[in-house]
């Protein structure tokens, strides 16, 4: 199987059946014929081979970016352009998928890219609390609840191909820890995590220095090689 097929199978595949903690809900837009459709043709699109990639970990799906597409980082907008799949999603926009792909495209767009890199997350499967976004590390309950299964689906992933040098981990926080963590629980698979700034927080925090940003992101990146 190609990179694509079993990321595509492995999307197919994934389900959610742990129990959370109180208001805490499941996201797993997999379910979707129509997010289906878009990431099969996403991935055929890219990853139709069987080439390794450098893995770009976040921390879980937004539901405005892979909560909708089901693709990490990937809004509907940056789904249609510049990656020029068509879809029946619903219209959303993700401040961390506009700052993603400014790093594709000044990493030479996304043909360039996704032949190197593959865009994933710590839990593949997002978390909302009143409707907004909530993160595996929110509380200790929700980091038990999730930290088994983040292990078991991080190494699934790496089956498709993994470049083991080093993985990119998009947040220098709690989520370099607890990567860092996981990392070493399955014995190392990766030799090392580097650790750069979320996109969200550069978009919320340091936009007006994103070019040094995208600078400092491409370097690690081409480091990863």
């Amino acid at each position: 199987m190609t990179f694509g097929e079993q990321v595509v199978d492995f999307f197919n595949t994934l389900r959610f059946d742990q129990p959370l903690p109180d208001g805490v809900e499941a996201m797993n837009p997999y379910l979707l014929p129509e997010t289906m459709d878009a990431v099969r043709k996403y991935y055929t699109k890219y990853y139709s081979d069987s080439n390794p990639r450098t893995f770009i970990v976040g921390i879980n799906p937004g539901r405005n970016g892979a909560g909708k597409t089901g693709i990490a980082f990937t809004d509907t907008v940056r789904l249609e352009n510049p990656c020029q799949i068509e879809h029946n999603l619903k219209p959303t926009t993700e401040l961390s998928s506009e700052y993603i792909y400014a790093v594709v495209d000044a990493m030479g767009g996304p043909e360039a890219f996704f032949s190197k890199f593959y865009l994933t997350s710590a839990s593949p499967i997002g978390f909302t609390h009143n409707g907004k976004n909530y993160n595996y590390y929110d509380s200790p309950a929700m980091l038990k609840a999730t930290l088994s299964y983040m292990m078991e689906h991080l190494e699934r992933q790496l089956a498709f191909g993994a470049n083991r040098k080093q993985a990119i981990c998009l947040g220098a926080g709690k989520n370099f820890k607890y990567l860092t963590e996981v990392n070493n629980l399955l014995g190392k698979p990766f030799e090392q995590i580097v650790a750069v700034n979320h996109p969200r927080f550069v978009m919320q925090y340091r936009r007006k220095s994103m070019e040094q940003e995208i600078d400092t992101f491409t370097n690690a990146l081409a480091n990863a090689l």
